[in-house]
């Protein structure tokens, strides 16, 4: 079979929401891909729409499988350093949900540990395919607005009372939506413009009972004077638009 035909084992290292609906529904409808592994740590909800797929009980064992040659690492945050070293490790191809790691460091040792080895290590970004980010893209790379001002992004949510989520709501780093819903706007902002030359952080938890960061403000200041807001709250009840663009010709 030639390269271009080729089918990529597919392994999955959890079947929570994100396994349900961000990543097996894809995995297995591209004809590239082969949907070969899930792991359920318990369950075996997977077994009804994925019978085809062999079921394992830990990442431990879906590593072990030598048919495997891509990962997707689908936990929670704070296990994604660890699980996606020990699949580079394997000798895996990985793709790693966002927030990569939870340090710098981190990801630098990872992206590292991938080159060394010779093995792909992406991370999921599936946001920058949704319809009104494809939409804002456009209109700034046509110049319709002419030159370029300001632009806001929102990510908010109302929820009053606690997920019972530890990983996000918790006390464990990289909990709370800076983490979870920042990553998200920082990465469009960047695929937009690049890096910033400064940049304004206000980061807080404005839910009382709360753990985790709920509330943040980014300033991002680029060249000719643009800055790009980036927000999110948890008690925003009211929806604003998720973008706002204000140039020199006008608003979208």
């Amino acid at each position: 079979m030639s390269a271009a035909n080729r089918i990529i084992k597919t392994g999955i290292c959890s079947y929570g929401m994100s396994g349900k609906l961000f990543q097996a529904p894809f995995v297995d409808a591209h004809p590239g891909f082969e949907l070969t592994a899930i792991v359920e740590r318990s369950k075996d909800e997977s077994r009804k729409r994925y019978p085809h797929s062999k079921l394992y009980r830990s990442v431990d064992e879906l590593l072990a499988d030598k048919d495997i040659e891509l990962v997707i690492v689908n936990t929670p945050v704070q296990t994604h350093y660890d699980l996606t070293k020990q699949a580079l490790l394997a000798g895996k191809h990985v793709i790693v949900e966002k927030p990569f790691t939870i340090t710098v460091a981190e990801a630098e040792e990872l992206t590292k540990l991938a080159k060394d080895k010779g093995l792909l290590l992406v991370v999921y970004q599936n946001r920058r395919y949704d319809g009104d980010f494809r939409a804002v893209k456009k209109v700034i790379e046509e110049k319709l607005l002419g030159e370029l001002k300001e632009m806001e992004i929102h990510y908010d949510r109302y929820r009053s009372e606690p997920s019972g989520k530890a990983h996000k709501e918790g006390t464990l780093p990289a909990a709370g939506t800076f983490y979870d819903l920042g990553a998200h706007m920082i990465d469009q902002s960047l695929q937009l413009f690049g890096w910033p030359k400064a940049l304004f952080a206000d980061i807080d938890i404005i839910r009382k009972g709360f753990d985790a960061p709920d509330y943040f403000e980014l300033l991002l200041f680029y060249e000719n004077k643009l800055r790009v807001r980036i927000k999110s709250s948890m008690l925003t009840r009211e929806l604003l638009p998720s973008y706002i663009l204000n140039g020199t010709k006008g608003s979208f």
